[in-house]
């Protein structure tokens, strides 16, 4: 009888979806071919990199059913314009008959295809989600971002999205749309969501601009200094600014060899900042820290504060990312158990590794390569994924040791700026250190 007690409190140990025999989740590349020139884009990164494009085909996809039947989402999006693959309701119609029931299919469009018929055949197919692209509610900003588009496109799109639902008899069908927030047209988020709410829009991803070129840094709304350093620094600034203590003068006093009782106090209050610091576990970037726009930071949270009264208003469903670097990482790519096959079949770990770019995200110049555990024509999905070398690239990530490439002191180095990466000072063979999605400044689809 004791041994049935205590069978009855035992619970069996929870685990985790990254480490699960199968995906949850597939983030799927129809195509890497596009029919918009967006300035903000990967594709138009003026490297002089030559990229093969193409369709993904349906011996491709074929090979990833088996990852069907345990899926929660499959989101059928990359770098390309999915409704350029003619296969593209063949492949919803497919998953959909596999996937379980609560699951969902969905993808990211520009819209400039989707006609009423498109429309019609696309929620036929049983696709659940489409989020269309939205980068501002004037028509001047929406064309300058999007070089190819008009806001005419979008307002069609959603008005060809809301027909289908009642032709299909899909109300249930969520349309959504995503708008990258760079410094121009940050003050227009606010009337994009309730230009978007009477057109049919029941969600919002907001995300940063990642910039893939050099001058796109002067877009960025984001700050690469962290929530908890920016607190821990403006709490101590004001605490110096309180006993009349420069320490705005730190770095010109510190390496002054006879320093007089105003410089010391200087040096030292710094220092009693940093120790507080090291007892919290926060990173401090004193250059970044002191030279900190917090105007510019403000800024953003006003209009963020603005657009959620607005989303709650119209009935929005918003999810805004964050104004400085979260300092508590989370990859929600990797531990809600997903991974993204490229068009060819390639199956990499997650968004940072998917294509071949030069990313500028961090503030300088960070070469990223793709990464890929096999290819699903040639290997079968299920085991791709449970591979050794994947596996173990998922339990790393999941410890959450790496450092921080964006708030460190020698930053960028040469481990991190290599054409190729080898490891990081950790000597973690994943670049997760430099990457920026964990920190929460980037969203997409999921």
């Amino acid at each position: 009888m004791q041994n049935c007690a205590v069978a009855l409190y035992e619970t069996s140990p929870v685990t985790e979806p990254a480490l699960l025999e199968h995906p949850s989740k597939l983030f799927v590349e129809t195509t890497s071919r596009c029919n918009l020139n967006c300035v903000m884009c990967m594709k138009q990164n003026a490297d002089g990199t030559h990229r093969h494009e193409g369709d993904l085909d349906l011996r491709t996809f074929q090979a990833l059913e088996p990852a069907f039947p345990n899926l929660e989402a499959l989101v059928l999006n990359g770098v390309g314009e999915p409704l350029l693959n003619p296969r593209l309701e063949q492949f919803v119609g497919r998953a959909k008959k596999l996937m379980p029931a609560g699951s969902w299919t969905g993808f990211q469009s520009n819209g400039l295809l989707l006609s009423n018929l498109r429309a019609i055949s696309l929620l036929d197919a049983g696709i659940d989600r489409i989020c269309l692209s939205m980068d501002g509610v004037d028509a001047t900003t929406f064309s300058a971002i999007r070089a190819g588009s008009q806001l005419a496109d979008l307002e069609h799109a959603c008005n060809a999205l809301a027909a289908a639902k009642v032709a299909c008899g899909r109300p249930e069908m969520e349309i959504g749309v995503e708008f990258v927030v760079m410094q121009d047209n940050l003050p227009q988020l606010p009337a994009a969501l309730a230009w978007a709410a009477e057109r049919g829009v029941t969600y919002a991803l907001v995300s940063h601009l990642h910039p893939f070129d050099e001058p796109h840094l002067d877009q960025c709304s984001y700050d690469i200094c962290t929530d908890e350093a920016i607190s821990l620094f403006q709490c101590w600034k004001n605490k110096a600014e309180l006993k009349g203590v420069e320490i705005g003068r730190y770095f010109d006093v510190l390496w002054t060899y006879s320093k007089n009782p105003q410089e010391r106090q200087i040096v030292d209050f710094v220092a009693a900042m940093k120790a507080d610091a090291q007892q919290r576990g926060v990173t401090l970037d004193l250059k970044r820290l002191f030279a900190l726009d917090m105007g510019r930071i403000h800024e953003s949270q006003v209009w963020f504060e603005e657009a959620a009264q607005v989303a709650r208003r119209v009935g929005i469903d918003l999810r805004l990312p964050e104004i400085a670097r979260r300092e508590k990482r989370v990859c929600n790519f990797v531990e809600t158990g997903s991974a993204f096959v490229s068009w060819d079949g390639g199956m990499h770990p997650c968004y940072h590794l998917w294509h071949q770019c030069r990313s500028f995200a961090n503030g300088w110049l960070h070469p990223v390569q793709p990464k890929a555990f096999g290819a699903v024509p040639h290997r079968g999905v299920l085991e791709i994924w449970n591979s050794a070398d994947f596996r173990r690239f998922r339990q790393n990530v999941l410890r959450h040791d790496y450092p921080s490439c964006s708030e460190c002191n020698c930053s960028p180095c040469d481990l991190v700026q290599a054409e190729k990466f080898d490891q990081d000072c950790y000597v973690n063979t994943e670049p997760c250190g430099s990457c920026l999605w964990s920190s929460g400044v980037f969203r997409c689809m999921d």
